[in-house]
């Protein structure tokens, strides 16, 4: 059994004691259920923004503790401040050490697209996700049928929330894709021995369609790698490991994107 099905195996207990707890109902009284929605996609598309998806998370299955003790406030303003387009937050608890909690305190000091990242594969969830303030959620293939992606993705827009869609397979890139997803995800980390390459996203941004605003995720530690990353229709950049193992990953990323702003000036 690979970790990601290991992950499945607990969410779907935690789901079931989550669902026991709190009603959809109450999910649907938050504050956050009816407020203003931040679009991830046109963020990333907005050529004046730097395509960076700046993310929060403490730590991982594969390198254990990244960086314990977040201060969600300086970290989460700090990027934005930097010219991330977006903040993505880690909310999985057992694995990744976050929370939903963090994503309602990044939300409340911060107007702009926030994604939830977690293994979602129930409409809970979703309302969840819509609950504690995010503005789009992951939804990761490899843990769900095609069908079933349609089928929460279709949802999610129901809510008012964007979808970005995880692959990692030529098989899922060619499948999965559909008018719910407007963002398509590459994860370049193989999540059964965890080697990550950038190759991958090269890969498979030949098969997905061009309607399709395209996301690289994971691995990613060098600006050279974003200018490169363009050249194959990307526009959308996800960091989390590279900013958070930093004693200030705002300042990191700040660093990171400036680089960048060079690079693309020297061209």
């Amino acid at each position: 059994m690979n970790i990601l099905n290991k992950i499945i195996d607990y969410k779907k207990i935690e789901l079931k004691k989550k669902k026991e707890l709190t009603s959809v109902a109450k999910l649907e009284e938050s504050i956050f259920f009816n407020s203003t929605v931040f679009s991830l996609s046109q963020q990333l598309l907005d050529k004046d923004q730097s395509g960076i998806i700046a993310e929060i998370k403490r730590k991982s299955p594969s390198k254990g503790m990244i960086h314990e003790f977040p201060d969600l406030e300086k970290i989460s303003v700090g990027y934005t401040n930097a010219g991330a387009a977006a903040i993505s937050v880690l909310t999985d608890e057992y694995f990744f050490g976050g929370s939903s909690e963090y994503l309602i305190e990044v939300r409340h000091f911060n107007a702009c697209p926030i994604l939830r990242k977690d293994f979602i594969f129930d409409e809970y969830q979703i309302i969840e996700a819509k609950s504690i303030g995010a503005d789009a959620i992951l939804l990761i293939a490899s843990i769900l049928s095609s069908t079933q992606t349609k089928q929460l993705a279709s949802f999610a827009n129901s809510l008012g929330l964007e979808v970005l869609l995880e692959v990692h397979t030529e098989d899922e890139a060619l499948r999965y894709p559909n008018e719910f997803t407007k963002l398509v995800g590459v994860n370049n980390r193989n999540l059964d021995d965890f080697s990550v390459g950038i190759q991958t996203s090269k890969d498979l941004s030949k098969i997905i369609p061009n309607d399709f605003i395209k996301v690289s995720e994971s691995g990613i530690n060098d600006p050279n790698t974003i200018i490169e990353l363009k050249e194959y229709g990307f526009d959308g950049f996800l960091i989390g490991e590279y900013f958070m193992q930093s004693d200030k990953p705002y300042q990191k990323c700040a660093t990171f994107i400036d680089s960048i702003k060079k690079l693309e000036v020297s061209k």
